[in-house]
Order: C-alpha cells, then sequence, then structure tokens
C-alpha cells in the first residue's frame, strides 16, 4: 500500500486555514531541540520509539528529562488485530475506534518516555502501516 514514513498530515472541520509546519534537522540550525522519526507498524511498537531515542543518543535515566515532547499518528488496525491477536477498537459501541487508538498509543508512547508530554493524532490512514503510523521524538541536546 501506499504510504509515507516522514509525512504527517491532518485535516478535520474546525481548521479554518492551511498550515504547513516542517521538523528537521540542519547543520547550520542554532536551537538546542533536535528531531528523530521512525514507523510504529503497529499501535504497540514500542521498538519503533527506542530507535527513534535512540537515534537521538538518549538512553536510559536520561530520557525522561531531555525528551521535549512526542507526536504520533494512530489509527485502530482495520483487520480488527494486532499482532494476530483482536482487538476491539472498531466495534465498541462507547468510544469511537480512532480516540480508542489515540489512547493507546500514547499510553506506550508516555510509558517509554516517562511523561505524558506526547501528542496523538488521528487518522493516519497512508501515513505508515495500516495500523500503525510515523512517531517523532523531539529532545533537547
Amino acid at each position: 500500500t501506499l504510504c509515507s514514513s516522514v509525512a504527517s498530515t491532518s485535516a478535520g472541520i474546525e481548521i479554518e486555514h492551511n498550515v504547513v509546519i516542517v521538523m528537521g534537522m540542519s547543520t547550520q540550525a542554532c536551537s538546542d531541540l533536535v528531531i528523530a522519526h521512525e514507523v510504529m507498524a503497529d499501535a504497540i511498537d514500542a521498538a519503533a520509539l527506542r530507535r527513534a531515542i535512540a537515534a537521538l543518543g538518549i538512553s536510559g535515566d536520561d530520557a525522561s528529562d531531555r525528551i521535549v515532547n512526542v507526536f504520533a499518528k494512530a489509527e485502530a488496525s482495520p483487520e480488527g488485530q494486532v499482532r494476530g491477536m483482536r482487538h476491539t477498537m472498531l466495534g465498541d459501541s462507547d468510544i469511537n475506534p480512532t480516540r480508542h487508538a489515540r489512547a493507546a498509543v500514547g499510553a506506550v508512547i508516555a510509558s517509554v518516555v516517562g511523561h505524558g508530554m506526547v501528542y496523538v493524532s488521528g487518522g493516519a490512514e497512508h501515513q505508515g502501516p495500516a495500523g500503525g503510523g510515523p512517531v517523532a521524538v523531539i529532545a533537547r541536546c
């Protein structure tokens, strides 16, 4: 399927005008912040997040001090399974599947980074594999 490993897009009726935000790193930058990204294969792919963190040279105890924020995209797996096991996100009558997925992915991320400075956006279609999505870690040098 068609998907990107570096782009994250959002659209909604609450958006009043177009906004483009580009995040990246440059040898010319004078910021004390760095960014790295990975693609989560599914909603519980903590290994992808750890790879992005490692790419920034962060390990162990300094993670929660250095990581400023984590952005991710999430969607409920359209197959109704995560790693071969059934999930109930698509059929729950109380909660929209996107909210389920955002909560699950946010909890996985917070458990790895050690704090809740996490933003998970829904609607990850074509922004990674089905049921997965991009994750970006912003940290202090």
